[in-house]
């Protein structure tokens, strides 16, 4: 039953990391996105809070350094996938800076992950285990 309840916590905690990255590509190739920080080159800050938020959370589960490398890996090639699409949209634009700030925002994501914060993942697991005890 715990076993169970640990993997469909897991595949939750995936899926919702995969719904993050739908959300990156969808708002990165959308004609208007929302502008969040209305300041000069606040897009650049923009990608690195979406790409270390999902270097972040997938660092929640994959705690060993080969884990994390193919998912920084990955989020890397996502970055610039999504920069060539942009350049072929016709009303976005190519900036070899925005895979940058990608890239920064996938090192400082990797950087506070486990164990240097806490485990959100591991916490969760724990409080619902605690839960379904009660």
């Amino acid at each position: 039953m715990i076993d169970s309840a640990a993997r469909r916590l897991r595949r939750a905690w995936i899926v919702i990391g995969w719904v993050g990255v739908i959300g990156v590509i969808v708002l990165s190739l959308i004609p208007s996105p929302p502008q969040l920080l209305p300041v000069d080159q606040g897009d650049k800050v923009e990608h690195m809070l979406a790409f270390g938020s999902l270097m972040f959370w997938f660092a929640q589960v994959h705690l060993q350094r080969h884990g994390r490398l193919a998912t920084a890996g990955l989020l890397v090639a996502l970055g610039v996938a999504i920069e060539f699409a942009q350049r072929e949209t016709g009303y976005r634009s190519f900036e070899y800076a925005d895979m940058g700030a990608d890239c920064a925002g996938i090192f400082v994501g990797w950087l506070l992950a486990p164990p240097r914060l806490p485990n959100l993942y591991a916490w969760s697991e724990h409080f619902l285990l605690a839960l379904s005890q009660r």
